[in-house]
């Protein structure tokens, strides 16, 4: 936060709280740590400021077939399985802790680093979980079928707007597009809450495009000061940013690195078994 028009050096205030490396990936445009070198890239939304109403309209005009699909498959769902029944902004670490065996599951199938092999970042995403104010909180969000866990999400919000973090679900219910009717039912939840923005942050995932109704514009970059740490910081991280922006950028290699990341999860899978 800063106040409108600030002028900030951002060298000084690296200085003054004694850093020498700054690194971002999800900075909101436009503020005055940031130049022209750093690079930007959109931030799909859920835009709820005039109503879950009015955003379902939206969905029905933009992507119809993925709402109406959604719906049909949700009644299936509990034909096939039970009752549906949603948590909006539960407190209880029981399910955070379903949500991050998922996520986990899900980290390790496409061959990706778990997050939540560190006890430090379960930790904080707890603490986050137990901060409960009128202008920050942590969210998390569960629907179940005949009360079984089915999805979730936890993410944080303000008083208006809800930032999304991590989503997943338990792939045993996977046909059902438990993930799209988990968002549907947040979203409708939150917008009742009181947001007005569900951010669902950078990255190209078809159920965000399918969702979107827009996008805000992030940063990724970094701010240094000249000295030995800061170049052993871009000899560690730097390139690898590049190489993994430069890929990001090219379908083709996306794809690729993609397939290879997801054999390398079930391998992987397979031999810890």
């Amino acid at each position: 936060m800063h106040l409108k028009d600030a002028r900030i050096d951002p060298l000084w205030l690296l200085k003054e709280c004694g850093l020498a490396v700054y690194e971002f990936d999800h900075l909101v445009s436009g503020q005055p740590l940031l130049h022209a070198r750093h690079e930007r890239h959109p931030s799909p939304i859920i835009d709820l400021r005039n109503g879950w109403h009015h955003y379902t309209e939206s969905l029905r005009r933009n992507s119809g077939k993925t709402y109406k699909t959604t719906l049909a498959k949700s009644r299936k769902l509990q034909r096939d399985a039970g009752p549906l029944r949603h948590d909006y902004a539960t407190t209880d670490l029981e399910p955070l802790r379903t949500l991050l065996g998922w996520k986990t599951d899900q980290y390790r199938r496409t061959g990706r680093a778990d997050r939540f092999a560190h006890p430090w970042i379960v930790e904080l995403v707890e603490r986050l979980l137990a901060t409960q104010s009128e202008s920050f909180a942590g969210v998390l969000d569960m629907i179940y079928v005949d009360d079984r866990p089915v999805a979730g999400h936890f993410g944080l919000r303000t008083r208006t707007t809800l930032a999304g973090w991590f989503p997943a679900y338990d792939t045993h219910f996977a046909k059902y597009s438990p993930g799209l009717i988990h968002h549907l039912a947040m979203a409708e939840r939150a917008s009742e809450a009181g947001i007005e923005i569900i951010d669902m942050g950078r990255g190209q995932k078809e159920y965000k495009d399918k969702l979107k109704t827009g996008e805000l514009e992030v940063a990724e970059g970094r701010v240094a000061r000249i000295g030995p740490a800061a170049g052993v910081h871009w000899v560690m991280r730097v390139p690898v940013r590049k190489t993994r922006a430069t890929v990001m950028a090219n379908p083709l290699l996306l794809k690729t690195a993609d397939k290879t990341l997801k054999t390398y999860g079930r391998l992987r899978t397979v031999l810890q078994r």
